[in-house]
């Protein structure tokens, strides 16, 4: 019976085994320790002579089930989406994809297999869905970041203004609950509060065209409060006292931005403040989207405050932290495929 161990490691064995009895160990006495036969022995000695002879061969392990051919079908099904087979999405789980596999090949795999197949031979990764309105216009995305944020580039660069790419969330009591390692059949418990207590937060990534650099700016509100025009009229007046100088301010669409009147009235008195909207249905071409993913789902996740005292201690420290990482700020501008420097 072949032992267990690479062919690598097999070769050096047996080379162990020789120098071992040539430099004067009992025979007896190796193969005792190594466990292996005194035959064995006196065969690996012999093959020793010859330059190759205590190569070991590599072990074949068993048959793929799947041909190379059947594999490449295998993966045009899959790129079909799980809904042309029957399925009601068309999102692909091991279990579907085992049954796929039966269904036209007549082989059965276990779902386990199936991952370590799509992992290592197709070279597929498990991933989460990104969400996207169906109301967007998919066309009209791809014309703002082709010509519109290359003007709004070009203008903020010619009047030498800064630019803030605004948007809001909230941050709840309850935990942000994200999968943890544990020992089989011992699911974690996450002791938290029930109630909805939340803090919402308005935050910008601040660009500047000329010096090629990014910042960011926040500000928190208290309990369960909202953002209104008053609330984006004060961060406004904040942006302008931290930074001074003109601004363009890029934001979405919504009533409590530039259709508030006391935000429209405050436009009005600052004339040196420009404001540009984000296409419609369309939150991914913001960048200061990534500062709340990194902060709920990253920085955050699991978290369980006592209360929305601690809850905003934590939601500071994770922005101050980030905002002290000026290349993680420009990985959310190069994943939103709004560039920071004119083409």
């Amino acid at each position: 019976m072949r032992p267990t161990g690479t062919a690598a490691e097999l070769e050096r064995r047996r080379r162990r085994a020789v120098t071992l009895v040539e430099g004067g160990e009992s025979p007896s006495v190796v193969a005792r320790v190594l466990g292996v036969t005194p035959a064995s022995l006196r065969r690996w000695r012999r093959l020793a002579r010859q330059p190759t002879g205590l190569a070991a061969k590599p072990a074949l392990g068993p048959k793929p089930g799947l041909t190379e051919r059947q594999l490449a079908t295998l993966e045009a099904l899959l790129k079909q989406g799980a809904v042309v087979h029957g399925w009601s999405n068309r999102w692909w789980t091991c279990k579907r994809i085992a049954v796929l596999i039966e269904r036209h090949f007549g082989i059965r795999y276990h779902p386990g297999h199936v991952y370590r197949l799509l992992v290592q031979r197709l070279h597929w990764t498990c991933q989460k869905p990104q969400k996207r309105a169906r109301e967007r216009n998919l066309k009209e995305v791809e014309r703002w970041i082709a010509d519109d944020w290359p003007r709004i580039l070009r203008q903020a660069y010619q009047r030498r203004a800064r630019i803030a790419l605004l948007d809001e969330s909230g941050f709840m009591l309850a935990p942000v609950v994200r999968r943890t390692m544990a020992p089989r059949g011992q699911t974690p418990i996450l002791d938290c509060s029930d109630k909805h207590d939340r803090i919402s937060v308005i935050s910008a990534i601040t660009l500047s065209p000329r010096a090629v650099r990014v910042g960011l700016h926040f500000m928190l509100l208290g309990k369960d409060e909202n953002f209104h025009g008053e609330e984006v009229v004060l961060f406004l007046q904040q942006l302008r006292g931290e930074m001074g100088g003109p601004w363009t301010i890029v934001w979405d669409r919504s009533n409590a931005h530039s259709r508030a009147q006391v935000v429209k009235a405050w436009l009005a008195r600052h004339s040196n403040v420009v404001v540009e909207d984000f296409p419609a249905h369309a939150p991914n071409t913001n960048p200061d989207e990534d500062v709340w993913s990194w902060t709920k789902y990253g920085r955050l996740c699991n978290l369980a405050p006592g209360d929305v005292v601690e809850l905003r201690q934590h939601i500071v420290d994770a922005l101050v932290a980030l905002k002290n990482q000026p290349q993680l700020l420009v990985s959310f501008i190069l994943h939103a495929r709004v560039p920071l420097l004119l083409a």
